[in-house]
């Protein structure tokens, strides 16, 4: 008969498949080892898809795309820096309202406070941001799956079983997301100029706002929301533009989501004559600008009257004219731009599409290139906002894609940074379930991004590419044939569009040259168009 740790793992495992576990990913070790063979009993009886990853940190954050994809994804790892390595996807998950499990084996309890091998304090090592559930023998309690939380295994030898198990069926289940708890928030009284802000994973309820109270929707790629005739191409440009008086008519601004793109934005909701009305209920992190009223479940009544049809056709006209001076400026060019990629990339997002999208540049050259989809099309775009990092977007956009099996098309869109930075996530075995992926990976050799910012002014640029630029020279066609990846460089706009409309199937990566010496000067050209 097993020992206890084998047990305990199989009951742990049973418990999260009756609450709807769809993938495990694991990260070998020898102390999750009743993990592992558990999650592979379960994976053969067909009630689980088992992930093998050599690294933690990847792992976890394709636990992370599996979750926010419509999965239900739990990770596990062993014992000691093992366990570190799972945080930056966790922190992510917390701030992104993603619920996930990390799974982690622990020496028993008699080993706690030792120098044994691989032992360190693993209760809330992940601090005050998560819950944890410790557990050594005895009845499984209910585990949290409906938010982000770290279940301790204390496991002690044998740590292999001696037998197979046959995990006991259990009852679809469905949807697993996080309680958001929208109360009704009741009806907003029409007469304020008023614009909706729609952050990431906003969702549709953002679009139906603005389109019956006649509004314009300022919405972000990521936000689920940009969709219909409210949403605008460039907003962004259209309140740095202070000639157009546009920005300084708001008098209230809706917010739906997690806005964190725009710098205008932010500027917009943090003036003292703009009331705030935010649709999200009151959260675990306080808002960065002021609200004056949380109304999740808010609502508008009636038809849009003459003033505010006549204020949401002023935005509308300047975004279309603005959009196609930016377009045309583009055409212009006489290399391949960071913008046409991202359009070319959403050109070739069909509904029904997947769309993860890297931090930094990308999100933002996305944000203005990418026109309002159809409603009813059915476009996921998934991006890691919750904290914005770089870490793990290759290994959260494989999660998403095999998460969503159906799309009519999976691709992403990333820096060169955040490429390298995740590069493990293309190291899949060669029994592992693998995405129809394309990555595209806009490759200006550094950190473009902070040639934008205030450390990429004139005043710096004596030490600019040491400290932030980080040229790297990297060959990236030589990195994907170490892990056995197609890759394709292009350096035109043509030929990314060939290469985007004839997918090979798989995963792949089209890695898109660009320049990166104009990036300060072109985005200074694009602020200054006027429509």
């Amino acid at each position: 008969m097993s020992g206890a740790a084998t047990a305990l793992a199989r009951d742990v495992l049973q418990a999260l498949l009756a609450q709807g576990v769809t993938d495990l990913v694991l990260a070998p070790g020898s102390r999750n080892a009743p993990v592992a063979f558990a999650a592979a009993d379960a994976a053969a009886a067909g009630l689980l898809r088992l992930h093998t990853r050599i690294d933690e940190r990847s792992a976890a954050f394709l636990a992370l795309g599996l979750t926010r994809a419509g999965g239900r994804a739990v990770v596990t790892c062993t014992s000691g820096t093992a366990v570190a390595n799972l945080h930056p996807a966790l922190l992510e998950a917390v701030h992104a309202g993603v619920p996930m499990i990390a799974l982690t084996a622990d020496r028993p309890r008699r080993l706690a406070g030792t120098s044994a091998n691989q032992t360190t304090e693993q209760v809330d090592v992940f601090g005050p941001l998560l819950t944890t559930v410790d557990l050594e023998a005895g009845p499984v309690p209910d585990l949290p799956l409906d938010r982000p939380a770290h279940v301790n295994l204390r496991l002690d030898d044998p740590l292999t079983p001696d037998d197979r198990w046959t995990p006991a069926a259990v009852p679809a289940v469905d949807g697993w997301r996080a309680v958001r708890g929208r109360a009704p928030g009741g009806t907003l009284p029409r007469g304020p100029r008023t614009v909706v802000v729609a952050g990431d994973d906003a969702g549709p309820p953002a679009r139906r706002l603005a389109e019956a109270g006649g509004w314009p929707l300022l919405a972000e790629p990521s936000s689920g929301s940009r969709t219909g005739e409210a949403a605008l191409r460039c907003y962004r440009l259209l309140l740095g533009a202070d000639d157009l008086g546009l920005a300084a008519d708001v008098e209230r601004v809706v917010v739906a989501g997690h806005p964190t793109l725009s710098r205008p934005v932010q500027r917009l909701l943090a003036r003292a004559d703009v009331e705030v009305l935010d649709l999200e209920p009151p959260g675990r992190f306080a808002r960065p600008h002021p609200v004056a009223r949380h109304v999740p479940g808010a609502r508008v009544d009636g038809e849009p009257d003459s003033a505010e049809l006549a204020w949401r056709r002023r935005w509308a006209e300047a975004d279309a004219a603005l959009g196609r001076a930016l377009d045309l400026l583009l055409a212009a060019e006489p290399a391949l731009t960071p913008y046409e990629v991202a359009g070319a990339v959403v050109r070739a997002t069909e509904p029904g599409a997947l769309l993860v999208v890297g931090p930094s540049n990308p999100i933002r050259d996305l944000d203005l290139m990418q026109r309002g989809f159809g409603v009813g099309e059915r476009r996921m775009v998934l991006a890691n906002r919750g904290l914005a990092g770089i870490d793990g977007v290759v290994s959260t956009a494989i999660g998403a894609a095999l998460a969503r099996p159906h799309s009519t098309r999976a691709i992403a869109l990333l820096g060169d940074v955040t490429f390298l930075h995740d590069a493990n996530g293309l190291l899949l075995g060669p029994d592992e379930p693998r995405p129809d992926l394309t990555l595209v990976v806009v490759n200006d050799d550094g950190g473009s991004i902070f040639a934008t910012l205030e450390q990429g002014g004139p005043a710096y640029a004596d030490r600019f590419e040491r400290l932030f630029a980080t040229p790297h020279h990297a060959d990236l066609a030589s990195l994907c044939a170490a892990s056995r990846t197609p890759h394709v460089r292009v350096d035109s706009l043509p030929e990314l569009e060939q290469v985007l409309a004839s997918p090979n199937g798989g995963l792949e990566v089209v890695e898109a040259r660009v320049g990166r010496g104009d990036r300060r000067a072109l985005d200074e050209r694009i602020r200054a168009l006027r429509p």
